[in-house]
Formats: C-alpha cells, sequence, structure tokens
C-alpha cells in the first residue's frame, strides 16, 4: 500500500513538472518572438539613415581591405606553375582594389565628412549700402549652415538612442537564446555603438567651437550693417538739408529778383550747386579712391559722350527691354519710323538692337508690299519712336474689322445679322482664348472695357450704309480669318435680294434716247452723258 502511495506522487510530481517545463517554453518562444518583432522594427527604422550607411560603407572598407591582404598572402604562395589558380587570385585582387578605390574616404573614419563644420566664409567689410543686401545674405546663410549642421547632430543622437535599445533587445535574447549568430552581432553592435559615441563627442566638441564662429561672424556683419545704416541714415538727414536749402534760396530769389532771365539763371545755379553738393557728398563718403575716379573721369570727354550717345541709349534701352518686360523674343511688333508701319517678329534682341522678321500682314497687304526682311530696331527707339506689341503679356490675340458699303435701300439689319452670325462662327476659338487672356491682363493693368465678344457697328456714308464688324483673331494670323470672313459674308450677300453692295459706278450714254428709255435711279453711281 505505502509502494503504491509512493507511485502515485511520484507520477504526479512529474506530471506538475512536465507541464511547468512546457509553460516556461511557451513563454520563452513567446518572449523571443516578441524580441526579434522588435529587434526587426528598428533594423526598419535605422534602414537607409546615411551614418549607418557611412558607417556600413566603413565596415565594408575594413572587410574588403582585410580580404585583399589574404588574396594577396593566397597569391604569394600560389607556385608559378599553377596558372590557373593564379589567374583566378589576381582577378580577384584587381576586383577588390577596384572597390576599395571607390570607398577609399571610408579608410580612416566612417563620419569624418559628417561631423566637420561648414567652412564660414570671411566676409569683406562692408562698405555701402549696397553691400547691405550682401551682409543680410551672409548672415542667412550662417543660420542655415548652422542650423543644418545642428539637425545633423540631432540625428546622430537619436541613431545612439535607437542602437541603445537594439544593444539592450539583443542583449535578451542571448540571454533567452544561447545562439551564436545573436552574440556574434551583439558584439558587432556594441563596436559600432563604440564608434558612434566617440563620433558624437567630436561632433559635440566641434560644434561647440563651430557656435561661436558663427557667433562672432554674425556679430561682425550685424555691426557693419548698424554701422552702414547710420552712414547712410546721416547722408540721407545732410541731402534732406541741402534740398530744403536749395528750395529756400530759390524762394528768396523769386521774392527779391524781378527779371525773370536772371531769375532763371539763379535758379540754374542753384540747382548746378544742390546737384555737385550732393555728387560730392555721395562720392566722398562710399568711394574710397576719389582720385582715382576723378583721373578716369578727366579722360572722357564731352565730345565722346555726345558721338556716342545712341549707343550709350540703346544699352539703356535693352536694360529696360530685358528688366521692364515688355518685349520679348517671339512677340510680334509694329514700329513706326517717318511715317512707316513695319509688322513682324521679334527674333532676338542683343545690347543694341532688336532684330525682326517681317512677315505677310494686313499692314504688308495694304501699305508695304513687301515680306519677309530682316529689319533692325535700336533699342533706343522704345524711348523716341512708337512700338506696338501684339502680344504682350501672353496676348496672342487682337482686334480685327471688316467693313463693307450697302446701298441705302437694301435691309441693313438683316445684312449686320448675317455678319454677326459668320464673324461668331469662325471667331468663337480666339473669343474664347482672348476672355482667358484678358482676365489675366486685368490684374495687372486697369482696363475699362474688358468685352471681347464680336461688335459690329452700323455707319451712315456719303454712298450708302457702311456696316463695321470687328472681332478677335489670331495676332500672328490676322489676313487668314479675314479672308475666310470676307469670302463668307460675300457669298451670304450674294444670295439675298434685298442687300446690295455700293461702290462707285459710271454709266455712259452714246445716245440721248437710249438715255432717257433705259435710265433709272442708281444709288452710289455717277453718270457722265456724251
Amino acid at each position: 500500500m505505502k509502494k503504491l502511495l509512493v507511485s502515485l506522487v511520484f507520477c504526479l510530481f512529474a506530471f506538475g513538472a512536465n507541464e511547468v517545463a512546457q509553460d516556461y517554453n511557451s513563454t520563452k518562444e513567446a518572449a523571443l518572438l516578441d524580441l526579434r518583432t522588435a529587434l526587426t522594427s528598428i533594423d526598419e527604422q535605422l534602414s537607409g539613415n546615411i551614418w549607418i550607411t557611412r558607417y556600413s560603407n566603413y565596415n565594408t572598407f575594413q572587410k574588403l581591405t582585410a580580404e585583399l591582404a589574404e588574396v594577396e598572402a593566397n597569391l604569394k604562395k600560389v607556385p608559378k606553375s599553377n596558372s590557373e589558380k593564379m589567374l583566378e587570385l589576381q582577378k580577384k585582387q584587381n576586383t577588390l582594389r577596384e572597390q576599395i578605390e571607390l570607398l577609399k574616404e571610408f579608410e580612416k573614419a566612417p563620419f569624418s565628412s559628417m561631423i566637420t563644420a561648414p567652412e564660414i566664409e570671411n566676409l569683406q567689410k562692408i562698405t555701402n549700402p549696397v553691400a547691405v543686401i550682401s551682409g543680410f545674405s551672409y548672415i542667412k546663410q550662417l543660420r542655415s549652415e548652422k542650423d543644418e549642421y545642428k539637425e545633423r547632430l540631432t540625428g546622430l543622437d537619436k541613431i545612439i538612442t535607437e542602437l541603445n535599445k537594439k544593444e539592450e533587445i539583443l542583449s535578451n535574447i542571448v540571454r533567452l537564446n544561447d545562439d551564436e549568430k545573436f552574440k556574434s552581432d551583439l558584439i558587432e553592435l556594441r563596436q559600432e555603438i563604440v564608434e558612434f559615441n566617440a563620433a558624437r563627442d567630436i561632433a559635440q566638441t566641434t560644434y561647440s567651437v563651430y557656435e561661436k564662429r558663427v557667433s562672432e561672424a554674425m556679430d561682425r556683419a550685424s555691426e557693419d550693417i548698424k554701422a552702414q545704416a547710420v552712414k547712410a541714415l546721416n547722408i540721407a538727414i545732410l541731402l534732406v538739408i541741402i534740398i530744403v536749402l536749395s528750395f529756400l534760396f530759390k524762394f528768396i530769389t523769386k521774392k527779391t529778383i524781378a527779371d525773370n532771365e536772371r531769375l532763371y539763371t539763379a535758379n540754374k545755379f542753384i540747382n548746378l550747386v544742390n546737384i555737385t553738393l550732393v555728387i560730392v557728398i555721395l562720392l566722398f563718403a562710399y568711394i574710397e579712391n576719389v582720385t582715382y575716379l576723378v583721373t578716369v573721369l578727366g579722360f572722357a570727354s564731352a565730345g565722346i559722350a555726345i558721338a556716342m550717345k545712341d549707343m550709350f541709349m540703346s544699352m539703356l534701352g535693352w536694360t529696360v527691354i530685358v528688366f521692364g518686360g515688355s518685349f520679348h523674343v517671339g512677340d510680334r511688333i509694329k514700329v513706326r519710323k517717318d511715317g512707316e508701319n513695319f509688322v513682324g517678329d521679334i527674333i532676338d534682341i542683343s545690347l543694341l538692337r532688336m532684330t525682326i522678321y517681317e512677315d505677310v500682314t494686313l499692314n504688308t497687304y495694304m501699305f508695304n508690299r513687301r515680306a519677309g526682311r530682316i529689319i533692325f530696331v535700336p533699342n533706343n527707339y522704345i524711348f523716341t519712336d512708337l512700338i506696338a506689341n501684339f502680344s504682350h503679356q501672353g496676348m496672342k490675340t487682337v482686334w480685327d474689322g471688316i467693313d463693307i458699303t450697302l446701298s441705302f435701300d437694301s435691309n441693313h439689319k438683316k445684312a449686320m445679322y448675317i455678319m454677326k452670325n459668320i464673324v461668331r462662327k469662325y471667331s468663337k476659338g480666339y473669343t474664347d482664348i482672348a476672355k482667358k487672356q484678358m482676365s489675366k491682363l486685368r490684374n495687372q493693368y486697369s482696363i475699362k472695357n474688358p468685352n471681347v465678344e464680336p461688335r459690329i457697328f452700323s455707319l451712315i456714308e456719303p454712298h450708302g450704309m457702311k456696316i463695321s464688324v470687328w472681332y478677335m483673331t489670331n495676332s500672328f494670323a490676322t489676313l487668314t480669318l479675314r479672308s475666310t470672313i470676307s469670302a463668307e459674308i460675300i457669298e451670304s450677300f450674294a444670295a439675298e435680294d434685298d442687300i446690295v453692295i455700293a461702290y462707285p459706278t459710271q454709266t455712259i450714254y452714246m445716245d440721248k434716247r437710249v438715255q432717257a428709255a433705259e435710265k433709272k435711279p442708281i444709288e452710289n453711281s455717277e453718270e457722265v452723258s456724251l
């Protein structure tokens, strides 16, 4: 009986121990699974990071170097008779050398370029108001480089934090699973953390020095800017005083001098003195070597300046054209010179002139009867002559009109209706384009009448009723649409019995009896009897 009880107790104990062991193994596997999941998550976060990438390149360089040394050692041991083995090792040796050459920058340290502070350029001393702009740009650049460098180091701190988390997870995995792979990964990770910590220590010291240098450079630039601001304010006050004094002297001379000629001479003298004082103050304030400027100006004669007036004006015109934005290459323009008009497309804008290609246009049809010429327009014409731009600010449409005269007894309302329908039909696409362009143009200019729909007018003329219709058409092809619409109008009027086109006519009667029998009233006609 005792033996039976002992056997029963032993079985129960063994069964309980087995269940405990199974529970322990299940818990261990679950813990390992959670740790590996966390490890995978950290690896995904670190994947593609520039710091990790550079360290990986550094490790790769070290491994390639060790492998190359091993290959070279084996190459020395291979007998010359074994040419196949030697050739294989030589190819591997060349491949390794090429790979090592690509990773040459990682030979000594993985993070040398990352933790190196940016170079601080020396800003030249600010001596005039224009240089103040470069001073502000310099300060902005220093701040930007400093923030970028600080952000880079902040990224290093985040990487180290993640690596410490990864080291803790790997340590737990090694405690639960005595796997050589995880032990090896843990050793490599700890070495990696040491490298990153060393880089952080160096970077913190470097940043501390760099921050002081940046602050010093920004302070110097700020002091120069403040000094120029004070100087500019003083000069402005002085110039205002001079201008006020000039107005005061003019007021006094006006009250004291009655003769107009003497008053004019006195005012001119005051203006001359005023301008001279302003120029002298500005010269002595902002030009360091005034004597050099005076010497250069002394060699410039008034005769040369007058002779080159047009060239200088053309250069100034080029500046206005380029920076004003009124004309661009590809625009269609009309130039008026000595009563003659030239219409063409700008094909080049040089320092002295605009080159235009004269196209077949309404202007060439009605006046010039020539086209295809290359016309050179001096840039100074924008100051002296009329230049019209047919495609300014993206406007690719212009108004064009067709006039036709009908006899007084014609149904002119019907004619207007027909003409307007024809014009709407053929110009609809250009009208829609013009509406969009006009809405953009009104943002820049004050346009009182932005309506671009076709317009038609009926006017009384000596020889009949003139119908004038206007529509939007392509700036670069006005004749094409005009030709199409004109032909359609003529065909439509020819089909109507109550619409007669009026034009000057002559009737010659050789026999007065025929004249009396056949003479009928003819609108818009001129009769000559012989």
